[in-house]
């Protein structure tokens, strides 16, 4: 599969969030090594149902190349039990496990009831603690209940985390930095609209961010449309480096080392 679309990024690049069993477009081996060919180097695909938690350990296995989270996300917070907590307690004995994730609150759809979603995060923060884990958090219109429940574990989340795809306001990424956690950003920072999330990009030290597609969501401008893969990782590299007027050999070096910092120490 020739590479014509996007330049190969100058740097090497680690994709610190995409969902690899949910990309249909092509099979994995092509997925993975179309990207390779654009100088991304590791994956880190995400759990988010009970039912893919095996799914993305498996994958692991077939790709060296590929690491894996666990963990639940807040639309399937309802699906949460007991067993489900003791499957993602189990993540410290796989050693290409590098965090407890994609957990949160997301009540712009509120696919699970509020006060559920709130004890499926705060459990799953709790595993990542007890753990040494750091946790990839999803975060969307439920900025405060989000904050309350960081305030009250991060003292006891040695490693922190990220806030990925962060479209959150000003106010929770400062308190974010301020604490050491990072916020991952993905194809919205190019989208017309998003002059938000540019903003907040322009505002947070370079230092505290790392490149994401979320694929096969979030598909990158000017490619929306067609489904989202590791291969665009250089198009998020670029644009940062345009927003924060800086080489995009400094974005790419600077996300490599932050990545490597969080989730490979």
């Amino acid at each position: 599969m020739a590479n014509k679309i996007v330049a190969p990024a100058p740097l090497p690049i680690i994709e610190t969030h995409f969902h690899l069993d949910y990309l249909k477009a092509s099979s994995a081996e092509e997925i993975l090594q179309r990207a390779k060919l654009n100088n991304v180097q590791r994956f880190i695909t995400i759990a988010v149902h009970p039912d893919n938690l095996s799914v993305v350990r498996d994958l692991s296995k077939r790709f060296p190349e590929v690491y894996f989270t666990q963990g639940i996300h807040p639309h399937d917070a309802k699906l949460v039990t007991t067993e489900v907590l003791n499957e993602i307690r189990e993540a410290k004995s796989y050693d290409r496990c590098v965090a407890i994730g994609e957990i949160g609150l997301d009540y712009h759809y509120d696919n699970s009831p509020r006060d559920i979603q709130c004890q499926a995060f705060k459990d799953q923060l709790l595993i990542a603690c007890e753990l040494d884990l750091p946790v990839v958090i999803h975060t969307r219109e439920a900025e405060d209940d989000t904050l309350e429940i960081l305030k009250s574990v991060t003292p006891k989340l040695h490693k922190r985390g990220v806030l990925h795809s962060f479209t959150s306001k000003p106010e929770l990424a400062r308190w974010a930095v301020s604490q050491g956690y990072y916020l991952g950003f993905n194809g919205i920072i190019t989208f017309k609209t998003a002059h938000e999330v540019r903003d907040v990009v322009a505002e947070t030290p370079l230092t505290n961010i790392l490149l994401e597609t979320d694929a096969p969501f979030l598909t990158p401008h000017p490619h929306r449309g067609v489904e989202n893969s590791p291969y665009y990782l250089p198009l998020i590299a670029q644009k940062i480096a345009e927003i924060k007027q800086i080489t995009v050999e400094e974005v790419l070096a600077t996300c490599f080392e932050n990545s490597e910092r969080l989730f490979f120490n």
